[in-house]
């Protein structure tokens, strides 16, 4: 774990606030003003996380679709605040890439992390995927906080995503993967697609014990009878249990099996893990 290293810095780890990061002065007090433009976020447990490079990468690569920051200041920033996240607790840091009118500001909000929920119940938003920048996870902050809460209101936990042809995409904050027998299956990437980093771990261990993992298109008819799972770096797995797919007890029984698999990627958090960008 990192130190403090100026004079608000012990503050950046209060529960539930924000700080803006500047390359010259640090951290400093924010509050939740500006448009939102990338985010990225991961789950520490106990001072421990999975994934962290992969996040930093996807959060530098959304970043640069805009024309600031620069690469290095963001590594910088992503550097920061590994060594300010605690190592007590469990917490859901969220980074943020924010327009505030005078140009572009890093933030990170440091939020406890809600109980992991085991299964989920999707619903089915109307209509295709509406999303402006699918592979940009931030960018379509509003619509998909709104799509959640019309799932809330219809009795599920999360809203599924459909291409204009019908086929299931992902959800408004996970990816969504089905088993043919053996198989992993999952949507092809590509432009309509958030890079999931959970599904990219799993998969990896999927094809590290044998299994083949392929990629396929697939309505919601197309999965009426195979186990479907949702992804996040928050719940980890969570086979669906209505709303797409086949849910049984056995189905239960696996997902818990291959999350003790993810939960062992963990490692301690620390600016190590963050790739370097050089300048």
């Amino acid at each position: 774990m990192g130190t403090a290293t100026n004079s608000v810095t012990s503050t950046a780890t209060d529960q539930g606030v924000r700080r803006w990061w500047d390359a010259d002065g640090g951290w400093s007090a924010a509050d939740a003003s500006g448009t939102v433009l990338v985010i990225d976020s991961w789950l520490v447990d106990e001072g421990r996380v999975r994934g962290l490079d992969r996040h930093a990468e996807r959060f530098g690569q959304a970043c640069a679709r805009f024309s600031e920051p620069a690469a290095e200041r963001t590594n910088r920033f992503l550097q920061a605040v590994a060594e300010s996240l605690p190592a007590r607790g469990r917490w859901f840091p969220r980074v943020e890439l924010v327009e505030t009118g005078s140009g572009t500001r890093l933030r990170m909000w440091l939020r406890p992390a809600p109980p992991r929920t085991a299964t989920v119940r999707l619903w089915t938003a109307p209509g295709p995927d509406r999303r402006r920048l699918p592979a940009v996870k931030g960018a379509d902050l509003d619509h998909l906080a709104a799509l959640r809460a019309a799932a809330a209101a219809a009795g599920a936990d999360e809203a599924l995503l459909v291409s204009p042809a019908g086929q299931v995409r992902e959800g408004a904050s996970t990816s969504v993967v089905w088993w043919r027998g053996d198989t992993l299956c999952g949507p092809p990437p590509g432009p309509g697609l958030l890079p999931g980093i959970t599904r990219a771990l799993l998969g990896e261990l999927a094809g590290a014990a044998g299994h083949r993992v392929v990629t396929e298109q697939a309505t919601a008819a197309d999965l009426a009878d195979v186990p479907v799972w949702t992804l996040n770096a928050l719940h980890g797995i969570r086979p669906v249990t209505e709303g797409l797919g086949r849910f049984r007890d056995t189905d239960a029984e696996a997902a818990e099996r291959w999350q003790s698999r993810l939960t062992a990627l963990a490692v301690p958090v620390g600016a190590s893990l963050i790739p370097v960008v050089n300048p």
